[in-house]
């Protein structure tokens, strides 16, 4: 057989071709790349056995102990699990961490079970260095819009249906607020920026287009906006969304309320409730400092008074604390924000006239 060796990165994500991670979990759980899956040819355990093996007694020692620990019913069982993989994903890939060992026995091994299917050249670390000096070559190449507007007026929804954005919420699974967290937790800052370059390559397969970016401040959540990208988007021209306030608090209610508890139901079955009405009081409590004790007393006890309401099956009351946690808080928060600093605005409209404007834009 043929032991097909690829490497050419670019084609691979633009593609985006399924891929087996064989590195242990622990490896894979630190971070890997969207369109991979983990089928592990050594476990942790297993994975640390053999690195202490090669540490005392050299590669062909260590090699053999992992042929005695992955062996028997083990063995066929993970030939079992990559083949099924493979009939699966034809287009796909393996890679382990540097394109080495457990890669060529992984293909070996398939290949004795009829199967020949092709291996990254690098590894992982290859794969890894490629996105991070593609990211860097985007930022620096690539025309950037940011699209600014108040909390609520569905600045990421509208980013959603356009073409040529990236969102960057999305990528960090959060709102990057204090109600922003969701119940899965955010992937790890190496998962994150490897989703960002692989999603930004994928968007600027030909000549470097614009752009367009959520506002963001230099972190969503727990992680960070590469440094490059923080001090582009620093000097980026704006688009403003406008939304009417009653809009803007239907928008928050539908997200903090509606959908929140929707999840929490889903997730914690019976407990929905309680983790839903603990999530609100958390973030609440996050912003007490910037409310000011009176403020946030005033709010806690509106938010309390809603609950009340809500587990008598009436949801509404909820909207008069988020209003007022608009008006007294984020509103004020994007105006001093807003002229902190001097910012060239390309347009300002409604949800409809944004979009006409971008896809505008984005067609010249």
């Amino acid at each position: 057989m043929s032991h097909q060796l690829i490497t050419d990165y670019r084609q691979l994500f633009i593609e985006d071709r399924p891929l087996v991670d064989l590195r242990a979990p622990a490896e894979f759980a630190r971070g890997s790349f969207s369109q991979a899956v983990s089928l592990p040819l050594m476990s942790d355990e297993e994975r640390a056995k053999v690195g202490t093996c090669y540490k005392h007694y050299g590669q062909q020692a260590a090699i053999n102990l992992g042929h005695k620990l992955v062996s028997g019913q083990l063995k066929a069982d993970r030939i079992a699990a990559w083949a099924e993989f493979a009939r699966t994903h034809p287009k796909g890939a393996l890679f382990c961490w540097r394109g080495g060992l457990r890669s060529q026995i992984t293909q070996q091994w398939l290949a004795d079970a009829g199967i020949d299917y092709p291996r990254i050249a690098g590894g992982y670390k290859a794969l890894r260095r490629f996105l991070i000096d593609e990211l860097e070559r985007l930022i620096a190449t690539t025309p950037l819009v940011l699209l600014a507007g108040r909390t609520g007026c569905g600045k990421t929804e509208l980013l959603q249906r356009l073409p040529g954005t990236v969102d960057l919420e999305g990528l960090a699974n959060h709102r990057g607020s204090s109600f922003g967290g969701q119940i899965q937790p955010q992937p790890t800052q190496i998962a994150f920026e490897n989703a960002l370059a692989e999603l930004w390559i994928k968007q600027n397969r030909g000549e470097p287009e614009g752009i367009m970016l959520e506002d963001e401040s230099g972190h969503i959540g727990s992680v960070m906006l590469p440094q490059s990208l923080r001090e582009k988007m620093a000097a980026a021209p704006v688009v403003i969304l406008e939304t009417p306030f009653e809009q803007r608090v239907e928008n928050i209610f539908n997200e903090y309320i509606v959908q929140r508890l929707a999840d929490s139901v889903s997730h914690y079955a019976e407990q929905g409730f309680e983790q839903f009405s603990e999530y609100l009081r958390q973030s609440l409590y996050r912003i007490r400092r910037r409310l000011g004790m009176e403020g946030y007393q005033a709010l806690a006890k509106l938010l309390e008074k809603a609950f009340i309401r809500h587990r008598q099956g009436d949801a509404q009351a909820h909207r008069e604390w988020i209003s007022k946690l608009l008006s007294d808080y984020y509103d004020p928060m994007y105006d001093y924000q807003l002229g902190k600093k001097a910012r060239h605005c390309l347009f300002s409209g409604q949800a409809s006239e944004v979009e006409a404007f971008w896809l505008r834009q984005h067609n010249e």
